[in-house]
């Protein structure tokens, strides 16, 4: 595994780990994720990394908890090593060494239903607009929302197509009425700048051909929040979070949010149950009914 940028030439072990992703279906994020932390493992070895031991793996994972890196991080690194000895290597002797970083899962921020609606109204443009209308009205990833194509909206079964989401997995999301008369408003403002090409991408870039980026989206959710006024951190997967946890509070069946979310795990969308106000405030809390009844037995005056 060569210790360079990722244009370095491929080295022979690079290129088995590479076909060993290839041929298990990762997608490409994950396969540049994998050869990047197994660079820097290479980095620190300042060897191959097939010629690793368990001290050199302990030393490793010592050094980066030393000098700061994430939890995240920590962890991806851990994934992406335990590929290299389990698959490419058949060193399960050297993935047992590996340490996953346990860390508290922080609740995600969820905006209220009036916050979203002040957002979406301060999008710059109505493009942006759009694609932060598709993020809260169908709960898709900002990647997601980035690779959708005008093909992609059936408005005769109104459903939004949803293709290669996250884990490689096709899905159905929802459009509702008032999403795609907002979609029709972009679509006939696309055509007439001419930047809406037949079966091209639905939210065009900077080049017709290219699709919008997940940063120009990050940079549009912040300037809309900065021009409403709303000071929680927010994110376009602040707006999947929102999402989710409003139809959760309109009593749809979690199992239902879980297959729009495109969730392989319901423990993963049941996170939603500890944001969700409706949730909470549904719950008599047991000093209500400790004064319930302390007024029921007190004597009249």
């Amino acid at each position: 595994m060569d210790t360079q940028s990722t244009d370095a030439p491929n080295t022979p072990l690079r290129q088995r780990m590479q076909q060993d992703m290839l041929m298990r279906g990762l997608g490409s994020h994950t396969q540049q994720d994998y050869v990047r932390h197994v660079r820097r493992f290479a980095a620190f070895l300042r060897r191959s990394p097939d010629t690793a031991t368990p001290e050199d793996i302990r030393r490793f994972q010592l050094y980066q908890h030393e000098n700061g890196v994430g939890p995240a991080t920590i962890n991806g690194a851990v994934s992406a090593l335990r590929f290299l000895f389990l698959v490419t290597l058949k060193r399960r002797d050297l993935a047992r060494v590996l340490v996953i970083m346990r860390h508290p899962r922080k609740l995600p921020d969820v905006l209220s239903v009036e916050e979203a609606a002040r957002l979406l109204e301060a999008a710059p443009g109505i493009k942006y607009k759009a694609a932060l209308g598709v993020a809260y009205g169908a709960g898709l990833r900002v990647s997601e929302v980035a690779h959708l194509k005008v093909d992609d909206i059936d408005s005769t079964r109104m459903l939004i197509r949803v293709e290669q989401g996250k884990g490689r997995k096709d899905r159905n999301a929802m459009l509702s009425p008032q999403l795609l008369e907002l979609l029709r408003l972009w679509w006939r403002e696309g055509r007439r700048r001419g930047v809406m090409l037949p079966h091209g991408w639905l939210f065009p870039g900077r080049s017709c051909t290219d699709p919008i980026s997940s940063r120009q989206l990050h940079r549009a959710v912040q300037e809309a929040a900065e021009v409403a006024g709303i000071r929680k951190r927010v994110s376009p997967h602040t707006l999947r979070h929102s999402f989710a946890t409003h139809l959760l509070e309109q009593d749809v069946d979690i199992r239902v949010i879980q297959v729009l979310l495109g969730h392989s795990k319901l423990e993963t969308t049941a996170l939603y149950t500890k944001v969700s106000t409706r949730t909470i405030h549904a719950v008599a809390g047991p000093l209500d009914r400790l004064m319930a009844l302390m007024e029921d037995k007190s004597p009249p005056g």
